[in-house]
């Protein structure tokens, strides 16, 4: 991901006035990154980029994830 879109999230985030609002736009930012990850599978399979290409996104998305992951549950 880009710094560019992770400030974009970030900024979106603050504007939420309640926990529950923030925990709800972490799980729709969440669902984005796995629908980018899916689609780097979409372009290897039909050969637009290799596996080789693409392992750097697929490790940043995997460590995302567990951070998204880390703080949903860190604010129930």
């Amino acid at each position: 991901m880009s710094s560019a879109a992770s400030d974009v999230y970030k900024r979106q985030g603050k504007g939420r006035q309640t926990t529950k609002e923030f925990i709800q736009f972490l799980y729709i930012a969440r669902g984005s990154l796995f629908e980018t990850v899916t689609l780097l599978f979409i372009f290897q399979k039909i050969g637009w980029v290799t596996r080789l290409n693409i392992e750097p996104y697929i490790r940043d998305a995997e460590e995302i994830a567990k951070m998204l992951n880390s703080l949903i549950k860190s604010m129930k």
